[in-house]
């Protein structure tokens, strides 16, 4: 697929880089570049895999200059640097728009200025309907990339994004904190066992960023369809994996949390294309000649049901168990508490 071809991952050191490195490390690709500000993690991800393949770029997105030495000759971009954890964007929101807003910004122009063939930014379900920090910044990386994918022409850099849900297991998910928990023997804290949230695996994500490689046409929003299942589901399962006997405690919702998180929106619902497993949001197309919207406007208003946690499949507790069973942090984590 990407035969002889230079890919370039911002954010590469994270769980994501991680698996898009994995998933195509031992491809016929010539060269992947992992693009972060963490000397450590580039250290020890150096050391860990020891392939040639591999080049390592320190940088930040913040820095367009630092972009732009690291995309000299690259093909392609994946970009999922971000500030993720949705207390710390609360706390400090301008530290999100510098990294998810400009950040995303700065990928984009540096790309077009080096005629990287196509760039697909990262986003998630929390840029739908955004109450949060992390969520709102995120939704206005969407917006930067759909309006920067209309100044270029597409033959030359095409631009375009992902949205999916939570990524099981990742860095500051809840997985490693109940498994945590577990192994101390303190109380599974839950925020409210009847939040909802989507369940998706690193290599669920990986594969929805190949299908927007393959699908996605400039501006394109590309949405996995995904189960979902209730945070005291996912605590019981972990429960029951673990044989354990931990008090499931209740603690209230943290900072900017939502009941349930949505991948697609009313408004989206309307124009999205439903390709099986995925929905492509296709952007708009308008231009600013607004006076002819005086005298005929937009028909496409929303009766669609939005695409959320609580609407999508709902997983039961077997099925939640079967789900973490696919994980080789999971499997890992029981293996060494049944060897205890």
């Amino acid at each position: 697929m990407f035969e002889n071809k230079v890919l370039l991952i911002t954010g590469g050191t994270g769980s994501f880089g991680h698996a898009v490195m994995d998933r195509f490390l031992h491809t016929d690709i010539k060269e992947i570049r992992i693009f972060s500000r963490d000397e450590k993690k580039q250290d020890d991800m150096r050391k860990l895999y020891k392939n040639e393949k591999l080049k390592f770029y320190i940088g930040d997105v913040r820095d367009r200059d630092s972009l732009k030495d690291a995309m000299y000759d690259v093909d392609y971009v994946f970009h999922a640097a971000a500030l993720k954890q949705v207390p710390s964007c609360e706390f400090f929101p301008m530290e999100a728009v510098k990294t998810n807003v400009h950040g995303t910004e700065n990928v984009l122009s540096a790309a077009i200025e080096r005629a990287v063939s196509k760039v697909i930014c990262l986003s998630t379900d929390k840029a739908a309907y955004p109450i949060n920090a992390m969520g709102i910044s995120k939704a206005m990386m969407e917006k930067v990339f759909v309006a920067k994918s209309k100044t270029v022409n597409p033959e030359r850099t095409s631009i375009c994004g992902t949205r999916y849900g939570n990524v099981m297991a990742s860095r500051g998910s809840v997985i490693p904190l109940f498994i945590e928990q577990i192994k101390n023997g303190d109380p599974i804290t839950v925020t409210d066992p009847n939040m909802t949230r989507f369940l998706m695996s690193l290599e669920d994500a990986v594969e929805l960023v190949v299908f927007a490689y393959h699908n996605a046409e400039a501006g394109d929003i590309m949405v996995q369809k995904s189960p979902a299942s209730t945070i005291g589901d996912l605590a019981q399962a972990l429960k029951e994996l673990f044989d354990a006997e931990n008090e499931i405690q209740t603690i209230g919702t943290r900072h900017g949390e939502k009941l349930y998180e949505t991948l697609l929106t009313k408004e989206e619902h309307v124009s999205a294309i439903d390709e099986g497993g995925f929905y492509k949001v296709p952007a708009d197309k308008r231009d600013l000649n607004y006076d002819k919207y005086f005298v005929k406007g937009d028909e496409k208003l929303s009766n669609d049901e939005e695409y959320n946690s609580h609407n999508t499949t709902r997983l039961s507790i077997s099925e939640v168990k079967e789900k973490l069973l696919q994980l080789d942090y999971v499997r890992e984590e029981l293996e060494g508490w049944q060897q205890r």
